[in-house]
């Protein structure tokens, strides 16, 4: 017989899945409160019971169908939902094309930046030329004002 440190155990990770938390999360993603839940499930819920609720690893099959039909997702996807595993596929796919999130880089540009300097330049210049015309009509303005009436 192998001793112990050649043989390989092989164990397989069993997380269990936190219901009660994967239905808190997509409540959270909708923008949803806990009193706003429990009044969709009908007079028999309070936000209280909606707390214990998400507190619950495992959630009786009737209630999660509720739930799940007011949160807009399958009963699977509270079942199954893995914070983890979303969050590494995430991590490991994601590539921007929006301007909008914080770590975009935009490749392609679609206009010359030395053409927008330019034209800021250009439009700076025409409004420094109105406030000089604005600045010499008031003071022909109070000059007039100031000549002695016949």
């Amino acid at each position: 017989m192998l001793p112990l440190s050649h043989h390989f155990i092989i164990m397989e990770r069993t997380q269990q899945i936190h219901e009660g938390r994967n239905i808190k999360r997509f409540r959270e993603m909708l923008g949803m409160k806990q009193e706003t839940l429990a009044y969709e499930l009908g007079e028999d819920w309070t936000q209280k019971k909606i707390s214990q609720l998400e507190a619950k690893e495992k959630i009786e099959a009737d209630i999660l169908e509720q739930v799940a039909k007011i949160l807009k997702v399958s009963p699977e996807a509270i079942q199954r939902f893995d914070e983890e595993n979303a969050l590494n596929i995430i991590s490991n796919t994601f590539t921007s094309h929006d301007t909008s999130t914080l770590n975009a880089i935009n490749h392609n540009c679609t206009f010359n930046p030395l053409d927008k300097l330019v034209e800021a330049y250009e439009e700076n210049k025409k409004l420094y030329e109105r406030l000089i015309e604005a600045e010499k009509d008031k003071v022909a303005y109070l000059e007039q004002l100031s000549k002695p009436k016949k």
